[in-house]
């Protein structure tokens, strides 16, 4: 039987980039112990309040239909803490809410590009852009990240990269794998870039509140950008309940009448009980999730001190986010032979970030999303697997 061409591409190169994660897996299934820090699934408890109200909202049976985009009280309070945090006006007319931040992009991207249209994405990338690109129909333009730039946009490449067919310029901050953030100065350039050549500004904000090593800054918090900025995030990593699968687009009303549009025949609209809960997490300042960014930051500096004792190998210092990333290419091996190894001999799972782009090829992707004493002892680990590394050299 004949497939569409759909299925290839949505079947790009990050789709392997799981291989040690899914090797782990297994491993894990026939009883060995093994220390993951392959996937961003934070560990923390979810929020009482939020875990309250979706208990409740099912005891009141909140089990049938939602509004196609979204309770108008929850697409309110979202845009409220939007407005608030960028200084920008945002009503819910602005706001689509979708199960989870790859939904989101999947859907805002369906209705900014198709079949002929470029998309410009710095890369390395998250795992999963190259197929949402793919499924547009239109083609994914990269712009090196360059670790010895701190993987920070040369914004003159980009803009280098600029064709008649450029329809988005598709930015990630803080940046998955890399932890990179971008400064106040590199968004500004960017936005230019999309006023000049009237471009669409996606923004992947969903480790917005996880940034440590600078502020966050969003596009639409910019003078003149609301009206071609599409904002893209989720309570998965700001409240530790990615299984919720909350998220929402922020953008210009025009686009998110056509993403109604294709919510309806496609989504249906989200869980009553679901949107209980996150209203819960967006109405009131909530202690746990305040934590989430001390944790964080903490732990980066943690693991990277550990990880500064790796013999050959070298720490991108991260700057915000759940990720830390380990250059291993001067211990001799390629990442992926070297996460299989660690995975064997010291039963540490970590993902080698070849699949995310070639900037990112002999770095590994190592996760924070573990207790404290479970990241030293797989911090040691990782050490005593380079020191032996070179001693066999």
């Amino acid at each position: 039987m004949r497939f569409s061409n759909l299925v290839d591409r949505v079947a790009g190169k990050g789709a392997s980039a799981w291989g040690v994660h899914f090797a782990a897996m297994q491993q894990q299934a026939s009883g060995r112990d093994v220390l993951f820090l392959t996937v961003g699934d934070p560990d923390q408890d979810p929020p009482q309040a939020v875990l309250d109200a979706t208990i409740q909202a099912l005891r009141e049976h909140r089990t049938g239909y939602a509004p196609i985009v979204g309770f108008p009280d929850v697409r309110a309070a979202i845009a409220a803490r939007f407005q608030r945090d960028t200084g920008r006006p945002c009503e819910a007319d602005n706001v689509v809410v979708v199960p989870g931040a790859q939904a989101g992009l999947f859907c805002a991207l369906q209705c900014l590009a198709g079949a002929g249209d470029e998309v410009i994405v710095p890369e390395p990338v998250y795992a999963t852009y190259e197929a949402v690109v793919g499924a547009s129909g239109a083609a994914m333009v990269n712009v090196p990240l360059r670790p010895e730039r701190g993987f920070h946009p040369d914004i003159d490449e980009m803009a280098a990269a600029i064709t008649a067919r450029t329809r988005v310029i598709w930015i990630n901050s803080p940046h998955n794998p890399t932890g990179a953030v971008l400064t106040r100065g590199e968004v500004e350039r960017i936005a230019a870039l999309c006023r000049k050549h009237d471009l669409w500004l996606l923004s992947d904000e969903v480790y917005a509140t996880l940034a440590y090593g600078g502020p966050h800054v969003s596009p639409w918090s910019l003078p003149d950008m609301a009206e071609r900025t599409v904002v893209v995030s989720s309570l998965s990593k700001s409240h530790g309940i990615p299984g919720f699968r909350f998220g929402w687009v922020i953008g210009p009303t025009d686009l998110t009448a056509h993403l109604f549009n294709l919510v309806l025949c496609m989504l249906y609209g989200a869980p009553p009980f679901i949107q209980a809960g996150a209203l819960a997490a967006l109405s009131q300042e909530l202690p746990e999730a305040t934590r989430m960014h001390d944790i964080y930051r903490d732990r980066a500096l943690r693991l990277a001190e550990i990880l500064s004792h790796a013999p050959r190998c070298h720490i991108a210092a991260p700057e915000g986010g759940m990720f830390l990333m380990l250059d291993v290419r001067g211990t001799g091996l390629a990442a992926d032979a070297f996460a299989r190894a660690l995975l064997d001999r010291e039963a540490v799972a970590v993902l080698p970030c070849d699949g995310f782009g070639p900037s990112a090829h002999g770095h590994l992707r190592i996760s924070l999303t573990a207790p404290e004493a479970v990241l030293e002892e797989a911090g040691t680990r990782i050490v005593r697997f380079a020191r032996s590394l070179t001693a066999n050299a």
